[in-house]
């Protein structure tokens, strides 16, 4: 009894030290810019991949998928809200985005439809490691510009040149 009381005392603290050891740090994902895409000599680290994705047609391509599919929310006509909300996802193997947060937002409206328009991406060309489709996090802004509002300036002052200037008045 006393030898197994024994055994209890001295593990205790043994368990205690074990369970304050700091767990291994993850590794964060890579977050590819365009423009920052190297190949590292010897072949770099395992989860850098030599090829950046791609959406089909490129930049323009995608700038027209946001043109045509971003509905820009009532609220954030009226409030005459412009910006991008950046999304964070990731690129799979099979080029489809998955996981798709809000990185930067500008209203909750906006940001709803933000996450609509990226999850109706179509796939893209995955980024690849020596050859071999790898999963990528990136990074994509979704234009919230109201290019359908109209700014009227009403107090604009016209400059003396202008209003003695011939044919103007």
């Amino acid at each position: 009894m006393r030898f197994s009381l024994f055994l209890l005392a001295l593990a205790a603290p043994l368990a205690t030290l074990a369970q304050t050891r700091p767990a291994p740090a993850a590794k964060a994902p890579i977050v590819l810019a365009p423009g920052n895409m190297k190949l590292q000599a010897g072949g770099g680290a395992d989860n850098r991949p030599d090829h950046a994705p791609e959406f089909p047609g490129g930049e323009e391509a995608m700038g027209e998928f946001f043109t045509q599919n971003v509905k820009i929310p009532v609220k954030a006509k009226q409030a005459r809200v412009t910006g991008d909300v950046l999304v964070t996802a990731t690129v799979g193997t099979d080029g489809k985005l998955t996981n798709p947060i809000i990185a930067k937002g500008l209203t909750p409206e906006c940001n709803a439809e933000a996450l609509r328009v990226v999850q109706a991406l179509p796939a893209w060309q995955p980024a690849t490691r020596r050859g071999v489709p790898v999963p990528i996090m990136v990074q994509v802004p979704v234009p919230f510009d109201n290019a359908g509002v109209v700014k009227f300036e009403n107090d604009r002052k016209v400059p003396r040149s202008a209003k003695d200037a011939p044919g103007l008045n």
